[in-house]
């Protein structure tokens, strides 16, 4: 997991997109807000460019807040406080799986929202202007689950296919609710409102998109507004006409894809993604048309998870109620594209959010369906049984905010008959649970392990595990499974074992997991093991976590208990943690059933552990 976790870190400095003031405009080469996995390149401003923006930066600070901020302040005030959330939430419990209560949009004969099942789709990879093809698509789609499915349609050719498009599947039997995907072309969005159930249109390109970055620079306030009048311009016939036909529409903001005009005021980061979506939203209300839907999407799960938990943030502030989508964009293919939507979508079902989703991967579209279905049964099972913890005041974690908890890696001691500071590591630790079987295998474990080979011997490269999880110890007279243990401790590899199973069968300087309840400051440690490292379950109480931490373990392992929320335990457990000042690496413990089936293990390890680390908690 963590080879796919690691690279949702981000240094601390990066992460400061949601909370900084608007910048005047990103320096040369920044990194993507928010921890995105390549930086983005943005060309070198001009002499005279630098020069404008110089002259310009008085004005616009003193003009910013009214803009976008106040906005949002003064139409929170006319809303019922007592409605509200407290300032910093964005769901509606941060211990409880609780659904975020929403109004019902109508595509179609599927309706959205908090009082239906979270509905699957799925997107057509065809040719549109292929008709048959595309209309085949469709419904192995919709024989495989989709409950809705959405169709790129780049011009009129591909609206007037369209139309026989719909007329064909109609015939067929086949009312599935189809999606216009629109970018650059309100003309073709209009044409295709006549014959579809659901209109996407991207807020960064739909009126402004085809502008170049380098070309604008708003000096006044009165400037960046009067952008907004011709996107109202433009945006408004659409609205109408959706309006009088009922026609639905998800207002979809893409990371990397925000106009130019934005990208001038907030940069490529979650508050610019946000505020482009309700520009947008802004034109809707005032013609009083509310079926439509929110979404904000990215590649990078981390991105994601953030703008989305902004959004909802912000409307709670305003009273807003509409549904979210969500969605990871371009997640790949095979594990990796699985695991990727399970970290981004599966973490904020666990919150509440989400009422329709798409697994995004580069295979047929057809073969979404299955975790895409995964997916939605985790996030309906989640709020039907309402998986939790017992209510507690949270401290320590700032949705708005990416920042990695800080952690102590384990220090060498001068009487330490082996080097035991490389069984973590700073950058993120992997821990592989292993059998004496697999022990005694040697050769084929070791390349299991990631360890490169020569004459027979493992050597430590960048991809070794760092440590091994042994819950059954090999026996005494087990020579080759011994054997690799001491190898592996030679090259720096921790060993970790139950304390029970070490009080049974020894090892040589190995790390003792204790429970944490039953963990005490005086305990004696195992023979032959140097360390101890704690393991939660996520039920203890504030006294039990303070008493485990007196051993001063090297790790914490979180193994909650059978039926107990991993991301909602573990949240209570980093709160104590905080509270006690520790820092005690952590690392992430799941257990799954032997006959687990592949797809099972990724969406839940994904939404439940991923759906931490996406808070910066967890080693």
């Amino acid at each position: 997991l963590d080879l796919v976790f690691r690279g949702l870190h981000t240094p601390p400095g990066d992460a400061s997109g949601l909370s900084s003031p608007p910048r005047v405009a990103p320096p040369p080469n920044t990194m993507a807000a928010l921890g995105s996995a390549l930086s983005t390149q943005l060309r070198a401003p001009s002499a005279q460019w630098k020069a404008k923006a110089k002259r310009a930066t008085k004005a616009r600070c003193a003009v910013r807040a009214a803009s976008t901020e106040n906005k949002i302040e003064d139409v929170a005030a006319a809303v019922d406080p007592k409605a509200l959330l407290p300032e910093g939430l964005y769901c509606e419990s941060n211990y409880k799986a609780i659904r975020r209560p929403t109004r019902t949009v109508t595509v179609g004969d599927v309706k959205l929202g908090s009082e239906h099942p979270i509905v699957r789709q799925t997107m057509t990879t065809s040719d549109t202007r292929d008709v048959e093809a595309t209309v085949a698509e469709v419904i192995k789609c919709a024989d495989a689950g989709a409950e809705m499915v959405r169709i790129t349609v780049q011009g009129m050719q591909e609206a007037k296919a369209c139309v026989e498009i719909k007329k064909t599947l109609l015939e067929r039997g086949y009312t599935t609710p189809l999606i216009a995907d629109i970018h650059f072309a309100p003309k073709v969005a209009m044409t295709v409102a006549e014959c579809f159930d659901k209109i996407r249109v991207n807020p960064g390109n739909f009126a402004d998109g085809r502008k170049k970055f380098e070309d604008i620079l708003y000096e006044t306030d009165e400037e960046y507004e009067a952008e907004i009048l011709e996107i109202e311009k433009i945006f408004t016939p659409l609205v109408l006409k959706c309006k009088e036909r009922g026609v639905a529409m998800r207002i979809g903001t893409n990371h990397g894809s925000l106009s130019a005009r934005t990208l001038s005021r907030f940069g490529d980061t979650p508050a610019g993604m946000v505020e482009s979506a309700f520009e947008f939203a802004r034109i809707c209300r005032k013609h009083d048309y509310h079926n439509f839907v929110f979404s904000m999407k990215a590649s990078n799960p981390l991105v994601m998870v953030q703008a989305y938990r902004l959004l909802a943030h912000e409307m709670y502030k305003l009273g807003w109620d509409y549904p979210l989508h969500l969605g990871v964009t371009e997640a790949g293919e095979g594990e990796d594209g699985r695991m990727k939507s399970s970290i981004g979508i599966g973490a904020l079902l666990l919150d509440g959010l989400g009422d329709t989703i798409r697994v995004s991967l580069t295979e047929a579209s057809h073969l979404e369906m299955e975790p895409c279905t995964r997916l939605r049964d985790l996030g309906m099972k989640a709020c039907a049984d309402a998986i939790g913890v017992d209510k507690f005041d949270e401290v320590g974690r700032d949705f708005k905010s990416f920042e990695r908890r800080e952690s102590d890696l384990p220090m060498q001691k001068e009487d330490d008959p082996i080097d035991m500071r490389n069984i973590l590591h700073r950058d993120g630790s992997v821990l592989s649970a292993v059998t004496p079987a697999q022990l005694a295998s040697e050769d084929p474990f070791y390349r299991d392990l990631g360890a490169k080979l020569a004459v027979g011997m493992p050597l430590r490269d960048i991809a070794t595990s760092d440590s091994i999880f042994l819950r059954e110890i090999p026996a005494a007279d087990d020579e080759k499974a011994n054997r690799s243990i001491r190898r592996l401790q030679e090259i720096g590899v921790g060993v970790v074992a139950p304390v029970a199973a070490l009080a049974a069968t020894p090892i040589d300087n190995a790390v003792a997991a204790v429970p944490a309840k039953e963990a005490k400051g005086d305990m004696a440690m195992p023979k032959g093991a140097v360390r101890w490292a704690v393991v939660f379950d996520g039920t203890e109480s504030a006294e039990e976590i303070k008493s485990a931490l007196e051993l001063e373990p090297v790790m914490a392992l979180i193994e909650t208990a059978p039926e107990t929320s991993r991301l909602h335990a573990s949240r209570r457990v980093f709160t104590e943690l905080n509270k006690l000042g520790s820092k005690t690496p952590v690392i992430h413990h799941m257990v799954f059933p032997a006959d687990e089936v592949k797809d099972a293990v990724v969406i839940q390890s994904g939404a439940q552990a991923g759906g931490v680390l996406c808070d910066g908690l967890g080693d």
